[in-house]
């Protein structure tokens, strides 16, 4: 199977800390692989309620995590504290990638690069729904 390579976008929207607990630490004693996903959804709450978002309502509809891809680059230990870039990127009627990169905030180590696949969905009628035009021009160019 071919390794995956995740290629960044130039710049991104919005950064956001999240220190890392013991709670995130792994038997390893560094980063736990599913918690890495945790501390990735943390960033997505914070970079949607920066915008005034949620999860729930995003110009009237929610978001679903359609798919999640991640090439890990180092090891995070516990106490460290993670910087997360992220952006929305690969727009399609129903949806986009949050693309995202995470580094160690003293030392600027990249711990891992990826992208989230979300769909916009209307929670009421249970379906998909196109992207809100309103999200889509905050990052597509003019």
């Amino acid at each position: 199977m071919a390794r995956i390579r995740i290629e960044l976008p130039a710049a991104f929207a919005f950064r956001t800390d999240v220190p890392l607990l013991i709670s995130h630490i792994n038997y390893g004693n560094h980063l736990d692989n599913a918690q890495l996903l945790g501390v990735v959804s943390e960033a997505r709450v914070r970079f949607l309620k920066s915008m005034g978002y949620t999860e729930l309502d995003v110009d009237g509809c929610g978001i679903i995590v359609a798919d999640a891809a991640v090439q890990y680059r180092a090891e995070a230990f516990h106490g460290e504290t993670m910087t997360v870039d992220m952006t929305a990127a690969d727009f399609h009627e129903h949806g986009c990638d949050l693309a995202w990169r995470m580094s160690d905030q003293a030392s600027g180590r990249e711990v891992a690069r990826g992208k989230t696949g979300i769909m916009f969905f209307d929670y009421g009628a249970r379906q998909k729904a196109p992207v809100p035009e309103r999200f889509r021009q905050r990052f597509t160019a003019s």
